[in-house]
């Protein structure tokens, strides 16, 4: 029986596979466990290797270290590649309303953890891992720790408050939801079952009747105008046709135009009366309302496509086709003239059948040239990623310099590589089932090893004073920021309660809550304003956590 003790118990590099994989399969097993409909799904993870770490096992102290900054790196930065092509438009009008509430959850449960540890003599690194841990918030962790290795702190203390803290932390957010709704939502609150309306992308005809546009081409009214739109299809004398950017508008006519939900009421100005038909429904009959023509997605898969302007490519005028919309990381986008294509996008073309077909060629739809992974925008985001993490930045009144570190510098790089690589021609592209591989299996790697760190004093903690008050602290730490913005953002600022549930579990960083949210409100609401919210909120968790111990250590 050698050879098992060396596999399981003799450090080695072979032992810490095997022990980190046996972490992640058992906490993955349990994960798929659902208690009263909640599951914690991969953080179970960081349970097992509490566990393991209880009963002693252990694995070398270089090879834990080496594994637990690996799948950080690599979950952060695959975490910002994914984010990034939506995080700048999150940062528009329609999201400011979602975004002001989600960054104020993150600042008040700042200044709480720090009011706490001064009033209740809970120390500095203590109260940043109840922090983590009551927003169920890894990356920050990670931060923290660097930033604590940095100033010579042991950092297990963080990771063990943050373990006590992080249960309450998921079940917290799902309870606070569950009071919201019970004591202030109406039914008026409630989102209604189609939430295409909220999305990015609009649907509305108007009919012609003012007559400065009459005799106008589509692109002179669009170059004049301060309105983004795009004019899809034109109903004059019962025919319905695509209209090229030099096709002039007439008295009568009946346009179809795409635009942000925003816009609609200030297109009337410029076309005259909307119609009251609803084109956003789920059942409109394209094809029927088409007649002659016909409605396609294409994949863009041609390099030379990627990064290049829609107007450079003049496919409504050469081919008679128009491109309505833009699907790209589950957000949809306005085909404007200036937006630039990336390898991945998804783009929805009405035309005859054959001018689709070259409108194929050129863009590709070769689903298969996109399943090779693109490793070369992995690897060169990690490298600058890191290097960006270890630029110290000096901060008048803060003694050592502040760095992104391990946790901030990928993800920034992960968010602009994605959202600017293509600009430079860079293939940024990466399947989601590849993004959430490596998000998954770096996560898995850090958790495994971040529960074998905390697990050996894990159960003796929470059974001493300090550990009863860890727990209680975590859970107001979760409770009260959300209750207290989730009431204002509903009362005050308006939202429905769809969207403000996806913006208090993106704010806090807790895909469990989105679950539970998902599952109980109809519509994409919760889901939206999740995506809205979290790129922004996770990366200001990432350098308060830091701001706040180099201040207050």
């Amino acid at each position: 029986m050698e050879w098992l003790k060396s596999l399981f118990v003799e450090h080695s590099a072979l032992q810490a596979v095997v022990v980190i994989s046996l972490i992640s399969t058992i906490g993955i097993g349990l994960g798929k466990i659902r208690f009263f409909g909640i599951s914690l799904g991969v953080a179970f993870i960081f349970f097992a290797g509490i566990l393991a770490g209880h009963f002693g096992l252990t694995i070398d102290p270089q090879m834990l270290t080496y594994a637990e900054s690996f799948g950080l790196v690599v979950f952060v930065y695959a975490l910002g590649l994914q984010v990034g092509p939506g995080f700048f438009n999150s940062l528009r009008a329609d999201g400011l309303r979602l975004l002001s509430p989600a960054v104020a959850v993150v600042l008040i449960g700042t200044a709480l953890a720090i009011g706490m540890s001064f009033t209740l003599n809970v120390s500095m690194p203590d109260a940043a891992g109840i922090l983590c841990g009551a927003t169920t918030n890894t990356p920050a962790l990670g931060a923290a720790q660097q930033t604590l290795q940095q100033m010579g702190i042991d950092p297990n203390g963080a990771a063990l408050s943050c373990a006590v803290t992080y249960p309450l932390g998921v079940i917290g957010v799902i309870l606070a939801i569950v009071f919201i709704r019970k004591v202030f939502v109406r039914p008026s609150d409630m989102p209604e079952p189609d939430a295409e309306h909220r999305k990015n992308v609009f649907i509305a005809s108007y009919h012609l009747t003012n007559p400065a546009v009459f005799g106008k081409s589509v692109h002179e009214i669009a170059s004049q105008s301060h309105h983004h739109f795009v004019i899809s299809r034109i109903w004059r004398n019962g025919r319905v046709s695509i209209p090229t950017s030099d096709k002039t508008l007439q008295k009568d006519d009946i346009i179809l135009v795409i635009t942000a939900p925003s816009e609609a009421d200030g297109l009337r100005l410029i076309f005259g009366e909307q119609e009251l038909k609803d084109w956003n429904a789920e059942n409109i009959d394209w094809n029927a309302v088409d007649s002659q023509l016909i409605s396609q997605r294409i994949l863009v898969t041609r390099p030379e496509i990627n990064g290049r302007k829609l107007s450079s490519l003049r496919l409504r005028n050469n081919y008679g086709i128009n491109i309505s919309r833009v699907y790209r990381s589950g957000v949809q986008l306005l085909a404007t003239p200036d937006l630039r294509l990336q390898m991945g996008d998804r783009l929805t073309v009405v035309g005859e059948a054959a001018a689709i077909q070259n409108v194929e060629k050129i863009l590709g739809n070769a689903v298969k040239n996109l399943d090779e992974p693109n490793l070369v925008a992995v690897f060169v985001g990690l490298i600058l990623g890191l290097v960006l993490g270890s630029i110290p930045v000096s901060i008048p009144g803060i003694s050592l310099p502040v760095k992104l570190g391990l946790a901030g510098g990928p993800i920034v790089i992960g968010i602009l590589i994605g959202t600017f690589g293509p600009r430079l021609h860079m293939i940024t592209y990466t399947t989601y089932s590849a993004n959430l591989m490596l998000r998954a299996l770096g996560l898995s790697m850090y958790l495994a090893c971040l529960g074998l760190e905390a697990g050996a004093h894990f159960f003796e903690t929470v059974m001493r004073p300090e550990g009863a008050l860890w727990l209680l602290l975590g859970f107001l730490l979760t409770f009260v920021p959300v209750v207290l913005l989730g009431v204002f953002a509903l009362r005050v600022l308006r939202i429905d309660f769809g969207s403000v549930s996806g913006m208090l579990c993106g704010s806090m960083a807790n895909p469990m809550a989105l679950t539970y949210a998902n599952d109980t409100i109809e519509g994409d609401n919760p889901s939206v304003s999740y995506a809205t919210v979290y790129p922004l909120c996770m990366f200001l968790r990432v350098v308060i956590i830091q701001v706040m111990l180099m201040i207050f250590l």
